[in-house]
């Protein structure tokens, strides 16, 4: 006889990754209602990676770090405004981390215990040979990932 876990319906934390893009936006809407019907916490992670600009570039660094930390200044406003305007209340936290994409956000979802992880799909042609974030979280394959078109 198998054993189930007893006390959850669903995902208690939900790990989202954002990068401003459209998808990642609406990854985002779509966690945040998962997050409002089943009472979870939402950690939301926008992932700088100033190292692939500045390896091409490498007196841009200063510059580059600069421009990520206005990035996600602005993704942090917007989700901030999301919360305040939403008719529910919604336990969330932002995060920023420096990196891969892919790594960065499996070690917070490690890190965080997190339930599920949401991405946005990507939109980048060159993703279909090495690989997108989503495809990438999917075959690390240690927490259910959503991917939304």
């Amino acid at each position: 006889m198998s054993t189930f876990e007893l006390g959850t319906d669903g995902p208690r934390v939900i790990l989202v990754g954002i990068d401003g893009s459209e998808t990642s936006l609406r990854a985002t809407a779509y966690a945040w209602g998962l997050a409002r019907r089943q009472g979870s916490h939402v950690v939301l992670v926008y992932v700088a990676n100033p190292g692939a600009i500045s390896t091409m570039m490498p007196t841009a660094t200063a510059s580059v770090i600069e421009a990520e930390e206005e990035i996600a200044a602005d993704i942090r406003a917007q989700i901030e405004h999301f919360a305040q305007t939403a008719h529910s209340r919604v336990d969330y936290t932002f995060r920023t981390e420096y990196g891969d994409a892919a790594g960065a956000l499996a070690k917070i979802a490690d890190e965080i215990r997190a339930d599920a992880v949401v991405v946005g799909a990507s939109t980048q042609a060159g993703h279909r040979f090495i690989g997108s974030v989503a495809l990438r979280l999917v075959r690390a394959g240690r927490w259910p990932v959503t991917v939304v078109p």
